[in-house]
């Protein structure tokens, strides 16, 4: 069985953000850059699968820059056997992320696509679903368990109400949670034996997707700071504050 696990970079989680002066965009330049948190656990019950006898080959795809190389070596370091570098030079929406995924799973004929719920950077949660539609295969989004037996999946999700339970076919679309795993520690040998394994670069040009409008952000700003707070003796004063500001 063959998995393709998407793998995006994203600011890292541990940055703090911060907004352009001219409401541009945020500041990337100098910033640390990493794997979306969601990807990492996807890329890591892949390799279980693997390290199981589930799967024989686990491919990691991204689409990014041409700077982007070393991402994907960290995905490489981590235990998948191959990669894919999508050369983009601007941000892909999700439909044409979706698009281009579809691209390569006609190229590659994996057996299970797993991919992180969401992106931190644009949170929108979409890739996964849209691909699924495009490939006409099932999907299991937000997986916090998985197990693959026998040409099908079994994900365990959580709801509002609990937990539910989902068997797929295979292949499907698996959309990891953060419950699933907790992702590996990359060591020093495996650094350098990911300098050695195939990665595969592709223009996104060349895989002529069809044009996607997306929505477009004409500006950018960090949230309102809070105010201070406020100290009260009692209740009544409590609810005479909040009358002065009209929140009563």
């Amino acid at each position: 069985m063959k998995i393709l696990v998407g793998y995006k970079r994203v600011v890292d989680a541990n940055v703090r953000v911060q907004v352009k002066p001219d409401g541009t965009g945020v500041v990337t330049d100098g910033v640390k850059l990493s794997a979306n948190p969601f990807d990492d656990i996807a890329l890591e019950e892949a390799l279980r699968l693997r390290d199981a006898g589930k799967a024989t080959e686990v491919v990691v795809a991204t689409i990014a820059p041409a700077d982007a190389q070393p991402h994907l070596r960290n995905g490489l370091a981590m235990g998948a056997n191959r990669a894919i570098h999508v050369v983009a030079d601007e941000a892909v929406p999700p439909l044409a992320a979706a698009r281009a995924f579809l691209k390569l799973i006609e190229k590659e004929q994996p057996d299970l696509v797993l991919m992180g719920k969401q992106a931190i950077d644009d949170d929108s949660s979409q890739t996964g679903q849209m691909l699924a539609t495009l490939w006409g295969r099932p999907q299991a989004t937000f997986a916090s368990k998985l197990v693959v037996d026998g040409g099908k999946a079994t994900v365990t999700r959580e709801v509002d109400a609990g937990l539910e339970t989902l068997e797929v076919d295979l292949p499907a679309v698996v959309t990891t949670d953060l419950r699933l795993n907790e992702p590996r520690f990359i060591k020093l040998p495996d650094i350098m034996k990911a300098k050695s394994k195939p990665l595969e670069t592709i223009q996104l040009a060349d895989l002529a997707i069809a044009a996607t409008d997306a929505p477009k952000a004409t500006r950018y700003a960090p949230p309102a700071q809070r105010q201070r707070g406020v100290m009260v003796k009692d209740a009544a004063e409590l609810v005479a504050v909040l009358k002065q500001k009209g929140l009563l």
